[in-house]
């Protein structure tokens, strides 16, 4: 479950970042993506950890809130396994169709 939530809060992140207060990003960048503990960064901030907790727990929060509304990420996903269908479809189908092949990369070439 540790790492579920790990992996959606970087993707969350990964989408909504430029949406939270630099603080925010800094104690979720230092937290989920290089494995800070609470201590080390209210070391770093000279901050309490509850002061760090707290503050992870509210921005966790406020991205899952954005995703509900903006769904960029589940959208994100969705898009991604259509594409992937699309393009083993094609593989399988049209093989010699270089046309129809690169349209399906342009459009995986999108998200990236």
């Amino acid at each position: 479950m540790e790492i579920e939530k790990t992996n959606r809060m970087n993707a969350l992140f990964e989408f909504y970042a430029t949406l939270l207060t630099e603080k925010q990003m800094n104690y979720m960048e230092l937290y989920y993506a290089d494995d800070f503990s609470l201590g080390e960064i209210a070391e770093e901030y000279q901050v309490s950890r509850q002061a760090v907790y707290d503050n992870i727990k509210r921005t966790e929060k406020i991205l899952e809130e954005y995703e509900r509304k903006l769904h960029l990420v589940s959208d994100y996903i969705v898009r991604d396994e259509q594409l992937d269908k699309l393009e083993n479809y094609v593989k399988e189908h049209y093989p010699k169709d270089e046309t129809l092949a690169s349209a399906v990369k342009e459009l995986q070439d999108l998200d990236e």
